[in-house]
């Protein structure tokens, strides 16, 4: 039985949808913002940039990263939640237009694929922190990298690290 979480209608079926969908925007001639990470538990720190993202261009879209990703990024505990669950909260902004998984470490070869306009990140990446890989696609394809303000004391990691705290004191 499928699951209503899995008729995300802005989840793309695969890589292959999502380039399709990138060409038409591309013959429109709208503008796609594409950014990418865990997303692990949606936060306002999220919120407040991918909103601002948004406004980048025409279309935001996400690259999620599927369930083996986000371990060999974060550890064995993460993701705290699965990857249709993430999709779906994500889906649920009314200013992402796409989302897709991928399920290596980095997204070099889905740039290269989707030929995005601008590429975002949140303000604790700088160039030289951007993934060699990652730049040197989005170079390739001539996207606009923009590094937009972050917001300071929102994480999972310290947003796990509270639910923790609180489960340790029998607060929850």
């Amino acid at each position: 039985m499928e699951s209503p979480l899995e008729r995300n209608p802005k989840l793309f079926p695969s890589l292959e949808a999502a380039v399709a969908r990138r060409e038409a925007l591309a013959r429109e001639g709208k503008k796609l913002v594409l950014t990418n990470g865990c997303f692990d538990l949606l936060h306002c720190g999220h919120v407040f940039y991918l909103r601002d993202a948004a406004a980048l261009g025409d279309e935001l879209w996400i690259g999620l990263n599927g369930a083996d990703s986000v371990r060999a990024l974060k550890g064995p505990t993460r993701p705290v939640q699965g990857d249709l669950e993430r999709a779906f909260v994500l889906g649920a902004l009314g200013f992402v237009s796409g989302i897709f998984f991928f399920h290596t470490p980095r997204l070099d070869a889905e740039i290269r694929a989707l030929r995005p306009d601008v590429y975002a990140k949140a303000g604790d990446y700088t160039l030289e922190t951007l993934n060699p890989d990652e730049r040197a696609a989005l170079e390739s394809c001539g996207a606009r990298i923009e590094f937009l303000p972050f917001l300071p004391g929102f994480s999972t990691t310290s947003l796990i690290g509270k639910i923790s705290a609180a489960a340790a004191a029998g607060t929850l």
